[in-house]
Parts: C-alpha cells; sequence; structure tokens
C-alpha cells in the first residue's frame, strides 16, 4: 500500500507540473534550474539532479506551444546560471566603492544572458514534440550540443559543463580520457532525466511500458561500468618514483594577496618580498624551479632589469623562475608609437635575464578586455588600467631548460576542452597559472579547479597549478591530485612532477569531434526505432 501511495504521489506531482500555467510554471523552472547547480564543486550535491532534470522534462511535456516551452528552458537555464555563477559577483566587491551597486544587475544579466542557450534547447524540445525514450534522447543531444555551441561562440565560456559534477571522483573522471568531458556530460544527462519517462503519462500501453523499463535499467547500469573503467585505468598507474620525472622539484608559491591589495603603490614592493620569503625558505636549496601565480609581480618586469636582478636572487643555482606579469611592447606607427599591453608568464635565469615568455592569447572579457566597447562607450574593464590587453598568438610548447616541454594557460585558458596544447608539438606537462583572488571564498575556485582535473584527464597530461589565493597543486595525468594548498591559505607546494602516460588518450587523439560522434550514437537508435 505505501509504494502504491508513492507511486500515486509521484503521478500526481508529475500531472501538476504539466498542468502548472502562467508565471508560476516559469518560478518553478528557474528553481529547478537553481537545484541542478548545487550538483558543481565544492556541494556536489548531484542526487538534486534528477528532481531538477525530471521536473524540467514534466513542464515542457506540458507546454502548449514552442514559445511557452523556450521560455520554460530560458527560465531554467537563467536559475542554472545565476547559482552556478553567482560568485562572478564577488568580483564587483574588490572595489566596492565603484562596482558594488553593479554586482546584482550583472549577475541576473549574466544568468539570463547564458540562459538563452537554454531558450534554444527549450524552443527545439516545443518543435519536436517527442515522447518517452525518443524524448530523453532528444534532449540528451539538444542539451550536449547546446554545451558545445557556448563553448565557442562568442569566444567561449565552457563553465560548468555538466560533466564537471564528477571532479569529486577520480573513477568516474576517467572517462573524459576516451570521451572528454562531454561524454560525462551525456551519462549525467541521461541518468539523471530517464526516470520521467516511467511517470510522466499513467496510461501508458503495457508493452511500451515494459520497453520503458528496459531502457531505464540500461542506462542506470552506465555509471557502474563508467566507474568500473576508471578503477581498473586507475589500477594501471604508475606509483611510487616511476610516477615522477627524474630531477625535477617544483615550488608553487601561493602568497594570498588580496586582490584589493594586490595593485596599491604602497604595497606592490612588499608583494614581492612577500613571495621572495616564501621562495627562499626551508629546502630551497632542492628545487630546481620556483613558479609564482599569474600577475604575481605587479610591475612590467621585462622592461625593469633592476627589478629582475633583485627578483632573481630566489632562483635556483641550477634552475629558473617562472612568474607571471604584465608586460607592453611600444611598436612604432604611423603618426607616433602604438602601446599593447599583454598577461605574460617569463622564465627568468639567475642573471635575471628572461629567456622566454608566454603570452595570454584567450582574454577574458570585462577582465582584460570590452568588448564592443566602440559601439558601447560606457562599458568599461573591471581590472586595474585603462587599455585593453592585447592577445597572445596562441597555443605552443614552452622548453624550459631542465623541464619537458610545456604548455602554459594563463588563468581561464584552461577551462577549453581540446583546446589547451598545441597538437603539432605536444607538450610533456601543463602549467596553469591564475589569480582567483577576485572571486574571494566562493564556489568559483572549486569550480576552475576541477576544470583543470579534467583537462589533466582528456590529454592524459599532469596539470601544476599556481594560484595567488589557492587553490595550488601538483595533478597527476589522471587527475589525481598529488599536493595542494587549499583556498585562502599562504604557503608553497614543493612537488615533483608527475609524468605523462604513454601514448596518447582517446580524446586527445578525437578531441571536440567526439561531441559529434556521442550525438550520433544517441540519435541512431531513435532513427532505428522509427523505422521499425
Amino acid at each position: 500500500m505505501g509504494i502504491g501511495r508513492g507511486l500515486a504521489g509521484v503521478y500526481s506531482l508529475s500531472k501538476n507540473l504539466q498542468e502548472i500555467r502562467g508565471w508560476k510554471r516559469y518560478g518553478i523552472a528557474v528553481v529547478l534550474g537553481g537545484l541542478s547547480a548545487t550538483a558543481f564543486a565544492p556541494l556536489f550535491f548531484i542526487p538534486l539532479l534528477i528532481p531538477a532534470f525530471v521536473g524540467l522534462l514534466w513542464l515542457w511535456k506540458g507546454a502548449e506551444t514552442p514559445k511557452k516551452a523556450a521560455f520554460i528552458g530560458w527560465a531554467f537555464g537563467t536559475g542554472y546560471f545565476a547559482v552556478g555563477l553567482y560568485w562572478v559577483g564577488a568580483a564587483f566587491l574588490v572595489n566596492s566603492a565603484r562596482h558594488a551597486w553593479l554586482m546584482p544587475f550583472a549577475i541576473l544579466a549574466l544568468a539570463a544572458g547564458m540562459g538563452l542557450f537554454h531558450l534554444l534547447l527549450g524552443y527545439v524540445m516545443g518543435r519536436l514534440k517527442l515522447q518517452g525514450i525518443e524524448r530523453i534522447l532528444a534532449f540528451a543531444s539538444l542539451w550536449l550540443f547546446i554545451e558545445w555551441f557556448r563553448s565557442w561562440i562568442f569566444t567561449g565560456f565552457p563553465w560548468n559543463l555538466l560533466g564537471a559534477v564528477w571532479t569529486f571522483s577520480d573513477q568516474m573522471l576517467q572517462f573524459a580520457s576516451l570521451t572528454g568531458v562531454w561524454g560525462l556530460s551525456l551519462l549525467t544527462l541521461l541518468v539523471a532525466s530517464v526516470p520521467s519517462v516511467l511517470f510522466e503519462d499513467p496510461k501508458v500501453p503495457f508493452s511500451e511500458m515494459k520497453r520503458r523499463v528496459a531502457f531505464v535499467f540500461l542506462v542506470l547500469c552506465v555509471p557502474v561500468f563508467v566507474w568500473g573503467y576508471g578503477a581498473f585505468r586507475l589500477s594501471t598507474a604508475s606509483t611510487g618514483s616511476d610516477a615522477f620525472v627524474d630531477n625535477i622539484k617544483m615550488r608553487l608559491v601561493q602568497p594570498n594577496i588580496r586582490q584589493a591589495d594586490k595593485w596599491k603603490p604602497d604595497l606592490r614592493g612588499e608583494h614581492i618580498v612577500t613571495q621572495m620569503g616564501l621562495s627562499a625558505g626551508e629546502g630551497f636549496q632542492d628545487i630546481t624551479h620556483v613558479i609564482w601565480a599569474e600577475t604575481a609581480v605587479p610591475f612590467l618586469l621585462s622592461g625593469d632589469s633592476e627589478l629582475r636582478s633583485v627578483v632573481s636572487r630566489v632562483v635556483p643555482p641550477s634552475g629558473y623562475l617562472i612568474t607571471g606579469a604584465p608586460r607592453v611592447e611600444e611598436l612604432s606607427v604611423e603618426g607616433g608609437v602604438e602601446r599593447r599591453f599583454r598577461n605574460s608568464m617569463h622564465v627568468l635565469d639567475r642573471r635575471g635575464e628572461i629567456i622566454d615568455t608566454y603570452d595570454k592569447f584567450h582574454l577574458v572579457p570585462f577582465g582584460e578586455y570590452v568588448p564592443l566597447k566602440d559601439w558601447v562607450p560606457f562599458l568599461k574593464k573591471m581590472t586595474a588600467g585603462s587599455s585593453d590587453f592585447t592577445p597572445g598568438e596562441g597555443l605552443r610548447t614552452l622548453n624550459v631548460p631542465g623541464l619537458p616541454g610545456v604548455s602554459m594557460l594563463i588563468c581561464y585558458e584552461i577551462i577549453f576542452p581540446g583546446a589547451v596544447v598545441n597538437s603539432s608539438e605536444r607538450p610533456d606537462w601543463i602549467l596553469n597559472a591564475t589569480n582567483d583572488g577576485w572571486f574571494g571564498i566562493t564556489s568559483g575556485p572549486y569550480q576552475h579547479f576541477g576544470m583543470a582535473q579534467l583537462r589533466a584527464v582528456e590529454e592524459g597530461l599532469p596539470v601544476i597549478r599556481v594560484a595567488n589565493t589557492g587553490i595550488s597543486a601538483s595533478i597527476d595525468a589522471y587527475g589525481r591530485v598529488v599536493k595542494s594548498l587549499g583556498l585562502g591559505e599562504k604557503g608553497i607546494v614543493d612537488t615533483e612532477l608527475p609524468k605523462k602516460i604513454s601514448g596518447q588518450t582517446l580524446f586527445s587523439i578525437l578531441g571536440n569531434f567526439s561531441v559529434l560522434i556521442l550525438i550520433s550514437l544517441l540519435l541512431l537508435p531513435m532513427v532505428i526505432w522509427r523505422k521499425r
């Protein structure tokens, strides 16, 4: 009797969601979208994805027109991004006197703007009017396409792709070596949404219900096999000293400097002294390479030989310092000199000479440049300085003496799947230098860190991450954290360099073409069933 009442209650809930009308329907969609975003780091409330996606599908089933289905999707997407990206608002509190009043408007505008991707998704779902299993397959295919689409359109923003909810599990992460984060997104979508087919209509014929129950069982078995694959892959990984490159010991410096203090003229010199003190601390004689974070040197280091001479005191005797710093190029143009500012990583030797430089090429809108500023002149940067940064030439592999070839990535360049290494000259590891100090102790830095883990698994390359305020860490080629220093802590991480995997991962070969393969595999059964 209890089970019967429970099933009746679920059918009743399904019926009510399908029949609800007016603004209440869109309000529920916003709540469901926000609920789904709690599955991301650091909360990882993954079970809440099930009521969120099941509820969304039931709301769509009751939509009278494609237009109303589109607005349900938009409302869901707005809630999804408002909760998932709320931490962006912390950046407006760094200079609160100037920007704090903009915070709620900026978060709402960002969430509503990103939600337009799900408006498109809702419209297509409303047009298709599919039922049962076919609706699940279409929904998963369309969501995956939308994730891929937003990963590159308008320079791309693939933050919180759904597969990132698994970054807490080393075993589940291994699936990304085959399919990238896209396969994990697809798996999550199917598992979270498939229960909807069992309760969307109590009048489904018995034969169809048997088919749906079999499909649900099959889908729910997939995570077990994915976990098993991951456990097996991890069991074959090298251990002990065999897991690390010989004769390399890095010191990652995390000074935990508040963003509000970082560029104050009277404190910038003190910041350098703080990082030098951490660099030259106990055990320095065993270090081969010291690494500082993005813009760790708040001066134009490349044009200041005296400062380079001072900083070079913490370059290991037979090694190098790798540090972030802004730099400026002066180019002669007709009518004068053009100055180009760049966000760079320098490799500094013991003599204070810069032997190589990497320039960030994937710049942050409104942080490092202002899009559309010629058409909307009142738009301003959030960061210090009035001039936009100039992008670098793109991905390249640097050969730092004493180190294997490295792909340097600054800040959010690490978030782009399939776009973190130069495929024509593959590196042996990835260095991600960042400054998440803008976002304080919020979800943002945890989510950013999880994406570094995903890139490690996808490419089969270790990631060394150095962050001003955390999280700094050594991540092996399987996405496992070897050593780390937490968010909001001050200190160092002394670590060896984990080895890359032998050969290449399947995803590193296929790249984002894997999205097309996954969608095709989903739609093929639907085509076959329709022909039958």
